[in-house]
């Protein structure tokens, strides 16, 4: 016997919000990386890691990137290699532990940032900033911190 599908009126509000919560960053991010992968020949996880070392006025050392970022540590430092191979962030010694390394924005890295940047905006403009006012993004910010802040429970 086929089961009934749930309409979205019959669906308990916390998996709706679940299931959109999803829904969105999967369709956004993959609509980011075709845009940025088309334009820069930068995938979105690339751009993530670029996106903190950017918003950083020193060197970034390799384990924040890895905690700050939606990637694995293994990701990120497979990124800061390829980012590094193409001229876009150097690696140096942490003068602070040397058993640490920091990651920097190249000033190469710093343009094709911008531009990227630039890629991505207009990309989600008509998909996200556009249709949503200062109060939706503040909403979305707030939820976005209290659930990052609580990733660790159980």
């Amino acid at each position: 016997m086929a089961k009934k599908k749930l309409t979205q009126a019959e669906m308990p509000v916390a998996d709706h919000a679940f299931y959109g919560l999803v829904w969105a960053g999967t369709v956004l991010t993959e609509r980011v990386d075709r845009a940025l992968t088309k334009a820069h020949d930068l995938p979105a996880s690339w751009f993530e890691v670029m996106l903190w070392l950017a918003s950083s006025p020193d060197p970034v050392p390799a384990s924040v990137l890895g905690n700050s970022t939606m990637l694995s540590r293994s990701q990120v430092s497979r990124v800061v290699d390829a980012l590094q191979v193409r001229g876009l962030v150097t690696r140096t010694p942490s003068p602070r532990d040397a058993r640490s390394i920091e990651v920097a924005l190249t000033p190469e890295g710093h343009q094709l940032f911008e531009e990227a940047d630039a890629t991505r905006r207009a990309c989600l403009a008509p998909v996200f900033t556009d249709l949503l006012d200062e109060t939706d993004l503040a909403a979305l910010s707030t939820v976005w911190h209290k659930l990052k802040a609580n990733k660790d429970a159980q």
